[in-house]
Formats: structure tokens, C-alpha cells, sequence
């Protein structure tokens, strides 16, 4: 997995501050790298992230994003950013 995605929506997040966050994720190379930890603490986010990186220890995220993705179609690659947000 490539941390490049993540950190390119965690900056456009990051550009509509305007209280305190919480960021939770699992535990997932991309989330734990240097430059994403790193952009997280610059901007003072809390991070969150699952004990064990099981799907199971974050249940209803989980669901949610299964239902996004299946219901809503956003398992989706594109093949810019303009294209993904229509």
C-alpha cells in the first residue's frame, strides 16, 4: 500500500480545520509511515488506531466503509482528482 493517497486527503482535511480532531485508523503501513504520522502531529490531531489492526476491533467503521464502497461506488479508482469528485 501506498501512503501517497492518504496523505493527499489527510492535507485537503487538514485545509478545513477548524476545530480539534481525532484521527482513528487501523493500522495500516500507510497510516503508521513517517510522513503521515509526522503531518498528523504537525497539525496537533489525535491519533486513534485499532489494538491489533483486526477489522474486527472497528466493526461499524468497517461496515460503514463496506456500504460506501458497495452502495455508493466508491471502491472506485480514478484516474484523476477532478474525475472523483465530479
Amino acid at each position: 500500500m501506498e501512503a501517497s493517497g492518504c496523505v493527499f486527503a489527510l492535507n485537503k482535511a487538514i485545509a478545513q480545520l477548524y476545530r480539534s480532531l481525532i484521527h482513528h485508523s487501523d493500522r495500516g503501513i500507510q497510516y503508521c509511515c513517517d510522513a503521515y504520522v509526522s503531518l498528523l502531529q504537525r497539525h496537533r490531531i489525535q491519533i486513534s488506531m485499532t489494538q491489533s489492526g483486526s477489522p474486527y476491533d472497528n466493526a461499524v467503521s468497517e461496515r460503514v466503509n463496506g456500504i460506501l464502497k458497495s452502495d455508493f461506488g466508491l471502491n472506485t479508482s480514478f484516474d484523476y482528482y477532478a474525475k472523483a469528485v465530479g
